[in-house]
């Protein structure tokens, strides 16, 4: 089992930054692949970007490419979203997510999950 633990939402105006962080723990050892989605209210959970084992490979939602930014720093078993210049449309719950099958873009593709962090941008 793989425990993920998001931090770093709230409230920014449009425009704004914000930086969230997800540590993970527990079977760590094992390489995953980690992931973003996000889930608007009345709306499906959806891709933000992902990121492969080693951080060589990334991949990104067309609508936050250029704006967003993930990372991760395996020594403290954490990955990162920069999340620059936000809009309205980018307010949603924010989920960090774990998976053995590369950085994928697919939501069933992910093993692990944790409880979401909000991210509210006011225009």
């Amino acid at each position: 089992q793989v425990q993920l633990v998001e931090s770093g939402g709230g409230l920014v105006q449009a425009g704004g930054s914000l930086r969230l962080s997800c540590a993970a723990s527990g079977r760590t050892f094992i390489p995953y692949a980690r992931g973003w989605f996000r889930q608007a209210p009345g709306k499906e959970r959806e891709f933000v970007a992902a990121i492969s084992m080693n951080g060589v490979i990334t991949n990104y939602e067309d609508s936050v490419k250029g704006r967003f930014t993930i990372s991760r720093d395996n020594a403290k078993n954490t990955v990162y979203l920069q999340m620059n210049s936000l809009k309205p449309e980018d307010t949603a719950v924010y989920y960090c997510s774990a998976t053995t099958r590369g950085a994928s873009r697919q939501l069933v593709d992910y093993d692990y999950w944790g409880q979401g962090t909000q991210v509210t941008v006011s225009s």
